[in-house]
């Protein structure tokens, strides 16, 4: 390497140089590590630090490079991140603002911050980098990820969704998305604090809530449906059994007695799938007050429409769609695919019957996630859902409009009581 090149480029982390230099410092470091017999998971953070502290600098001395302190304190904190954590990705990870990690490839890096997308200065050495550092995500769940099987879903120890994608099927190099998970989950204060709804709709949906309301979460991608799940949850009657069933583990319920189900893929030889559908199926078994499915995305959504018509009253699930009318449309949708069999109204009126609200959340251009519709389910006239919007969201003024504060369900006018115990805050 060319030292004047190295000292022009060096304090750009994301030149070659930089880079190539990490990565003979990373095996260097390695190399030590072996030869001097040491256990990095026995050591404080600090005795690392300066070992590698340590290592780096006679490396940089001895090779006579133009290297300045500065620089080599980041060599240091990203060759400790290399070692003992995710590589590029573990400041992004300890970084409480950042929502979502994006990987594009070994050279683009974007996050989530506020609700908008950022670029960051961060990057891999190359592909074969990124790929360790999935296969590290991977190697305590025992998934696979390599041509055979390209695409996979995990979590990282703190719950944090992961989804990798890998060529052939990815073109641009493997690309990696990664969910973040709160440490402190946000309560319904924070709605509020954050204007994702008012008081008087966190009020119609907690009494939703303790009246035993079966409410369906609506919304795209990244639009808070999960959060307002929990959220909801901290308002079911403590005396009640919650079974959650979800893809990867991701509801965090501020409730006494939960049991949390998940999914699991085939292995290796393509067996041993457990799909959303067998646990709902299983779960019925399970003496259940209430069932909370994560999302609804193919052929369970028969057998949890079933158990919300059947007795398990107040239960919950989150669905992706463009508002609450196509949120009940996606519902018969799937059920069509599932092989429902009967006629359309016949499908139609069990969907009215299963879902008393629909609750739809979205994110706006400016990164805010709003509740821009509260809508009650009333029954199907004439072959179209009846619904009976309760709250919406004017985008002009950016105000909650309060379209109609009385429900018109049964179950809720016969039950409801009043906000439930839970914590508002």
């Amino acid at each position: 390497m060319n030292i004047s090149d190295f000292t022009r480029n060096f304090s750009l982390r994301q030149s070659d140089s930089y880079q190539e230099l990490k990565a003979r410092l990373h095996h260097y470091l390695i190399e030590c590590i072996e030869e001097d017999q040491v256990s990095l998971s026995e050591w404080e953070p600090e005795v690392l630090a300066n070992y590698a502290h340590g290592r780096t600098s006679r490396y940089i001395s001895e090779h006579h490079l133009a290297v300045n302190r500065d620089d080599i304190e980041s060599l240091v904190k990203e060759l400790i991140d290399e070692l003992t954590g995710y590589g590029p990705l573990q400041s992004l990870l300890n970084d409480d603002k950042v929502n979502d990690i994006l990987v594009n490839g070994a050279q683009n890096i974007y996050v989530e911050r506020g609700g908008k997308l950022q670029y960051t200065n961060l990057r891999f050495i190359d592909d074969a980098h990124v790929l360790r550092v999935i296969q590290k995500i991977l190697a305590p769940l025992g998934r696979r990820l390599d041509e055979a099987n390209p695409m996979v879903d995990a979590r990282l120890p703190d719950g944090s969704r992961v989804n990798a994608i890998i060529p052939p099927l990815s073109l641009d190099g493997p690309c990696l998305s990664v969910r973040k998970f709160r440490a402190e989950p946000l309560r319904a204060s924070d709605l509020l604090a954050y204007h994702s709804m008012n008081e008087e709709m966190l009020e119609l949906l907690c009494s939703a809530v303790s009246a035993r309301c079966n409410i369906l979460i609506s919304g795209s991608t990244g639009s808070g449906k999960t959060t307002l799940l929990n959220v909801l949850s901290r308002y079911i009657d403590e005396g009640q059994r919650l079974v959650t069933i979800e893809d990867a583990a991701e509801l965090r319920l501020g409730h006494a007695h939960v049991v949390r189900l998940e999914t699991r893929p085939p292995n290796i030889e393509g067996e041993g799938e457990v799909t959303a559908r067998d646990l709902v199926r299983n779960v019925l078994r399970m003496r259940p007050d209430r069932i909370l499915l994560g999302e609804i995305r193919g052929v369970e959504v028969l057998d949890m429409l079933q158990a919300m018509n059947t007795g398990h009253e107040g239960s919950m699930c989150t669905i992706h769609a463009n508002n609450a009318g196509d949120a009940l449309r996606r519902l018969a949708m799937l059920a069509g695919l599932a092989g429902f069999a009967g006629a359309e109204q016949t499908l139609k009126e069990m969907i009215a019957s299963a879902v008393d609200m629909v609750v739809h959340i979205a994110r706006l251009p400016d990164g805010g996630r709003k509740i821009t519709q509260i809508v009650e389910v009333v029954g199907v006239q004439d072959g179209h859902y009846s619904l009976h919007e309760l709250f919406g969201y004017n985008d002009q003024n950016q105000t909650f409009v309060n379209t109609s504060r009385q429900l018109q369900c049964v179950k809720f006018l016969r039950n409801a009581r009043g906000p439930a115990s839970g914590d508002s805050g």
